[in-house]
């Protein structure tokens, strides 16, 4: 379990969610919750893969981004420290 305080998982849980709406594509989100793997995927996907699709891929990351970012905001602070703080929930 986490050993933070109330006011630094909200800003945890605050920070991730809008880092995911707005620069969800990059994945800087996952690396701010510590799932460093998925932050690196999000983000060679986005860089390597959008210039051979044009963008596309991008786009997808970012909407994968805006979805994550959303639901972080949407859940309690002690869901959100259970399920990705805590759990080994990396995606979604």
């Amino acid at each position: 379990m986490t050993d933070l305080s109330a006011t630094e998982l909200s800003n945890k849980k605050l920070a991730a969610g809008l880092l995911g709406i707005f620069l969800g594509s990059f994945g800087i989100h996952k690396f701010v919750l510590g799932k460093n793997n998925p932050g690196i995927i999000m983000l060679v996907v986005t860089l390597a893969g959008g210039v051979v699709t044009c963008g596309i891929a991008a786009i997808v990351m970012q909407v994968i981004g805006i979805i994550e970012g959303v639901i972080y905001l949407t859940k309690t602070p002690e869901e959100f420290r259970d399920i990705y703080l805590d759990g080994d929930k990396d995606w979604f």
